[in-house]
């Protein structure tokens, strides 16, 4: 098949953490050829979906890990699959890509769906299964969010749209910051802001499970450093081997079905305690800690799934 990835600059990655080159990597192996572009090449041209980009292929080789063909804008609708793999934020720029590659799917298939994409951001869709999320509010009302704070007590406070663990506080019955963390993130942003109650459990780590098309396939367990509250491998939680608990799996079974009708192939939930606290379909990522720790290839899975859909 002819795949094209439409991801951020491949040169900077780590080739033993990054998803999409795992993913690209086992594409490769299994004959696929491959292209690669970043989301700033999609254009919309007079009736084409196109990107300017290059033929790629990849190895595991540190320092030399791919190489590019001739420069070329491509109709991606002569493609089999596109790769939605660009990191959040989710804002209007990333939000607009989803539009265009939307004309192009399911007869070009997108992974994952970039309609359900756009209308289930990582911290939305958990709104529909209430009975599985922590208490939460999201609002932009200072007055909302402090009464909120004053209920529970103990709460996380974060941007609705944020990823990586970046600008996520904890705000405990004594802190007096809210006022201005609000009047801080209302300053240069638009958006709500979301606010749930702190779960402890998140000091035994915060675990993410990777599903393949509505599927649970394993899970990594990702413990924060000492005195910090996030968890995130981008801000240095380290990641452990665990498996998944009849709670983890309670929650699969829950919304792994609407992942699979919504054609989100490749999907990473975040589960604290007892608690799903985000549904990452954007640009999700651990397969390869995952495959270290329990020998599952993911990547191997995943492919199986659009190959069959393929054909």
């Amino acid at each position: 098949m002819k795949i094209a990835f439409q991801m951020d600059p491949i040169g900077p990655i780590n080739i033993n953490a990054d998803s999409t080159f795992r993913i690209a990597l086992e594409a490769q192996a299994r004959g696929h050829e491959l292209f690669y572009y970043t989301p700033d090449k999609l254009a919309y041209e007079e009736g084409r979906v196109t990107a300017r980009g290059w033929p790629l292929t990849v190895q595991r080789v540190e320092g030399d890990h791919y190489a590019l063909g001739e420069e070329q804008v491509v109709d991606l609708s002569e493609f089999d699959v596109v790769w939605l793999r660009q990191d959040p934020p989710f804002d209007m720029f990333y939000i607009t890509t989803t539009h265009l590659l939307e004309r192009i799917h399911p007869k070009t298939l997108v992974v994952n769906d970039p309609f359900w994409v756009r209308n289930y951001p990582e911290k939305l869709m958990i709104l529909d299964f209430p009975q599985l999320m922590p208490p939460t509010t999201i609002a932009r009302d200072l007055g909302t969010i402090r009464a909120f704070k004053e209920k529970h007590g103990d709460v996380i406070l974060k941007p609705l749209y944020g990823n990586g663990g970046a600008g996520v506080f904890r705000l405990t019955e004594s802190d007096r910051n809210l006022s201005s963390l609000h009047e801080l993130f209302t300053g240069f942003s638009r958006e709500p802001l979301i606010v749930q109650k702190y779960l402890p459990a998140v000091s035994k780590g915060d675990k993410r499970v990777i599903l393949v098309d509505g599927e649970p396939v394993g899970a990594i367990n990702r413990v924060p450093q000492a005195g910090e509250t996030r968890s995130n491998m981008h801000v240095g939680g380290r990641p452990e081997k665990i498996g998944l608990t009849e709670r983890d799996l309670e929650i699969c079974a829950t919304i792994g079905p609407r992942l699979k009708e919504k054609g989100q192939i490749f999907v990473g939930i975040d589960v604290i305690g007892d608690y799903l606290t985000e549904i990452n379909v954007t640009s999700p990522t651990g397969i390869q800690e995952l495959e270290r720790f329990d020998g599952t290839n993911t990547a191997k899975l995943i492919w199986e799934a659009i190959e069959a859909k393929r054909a």
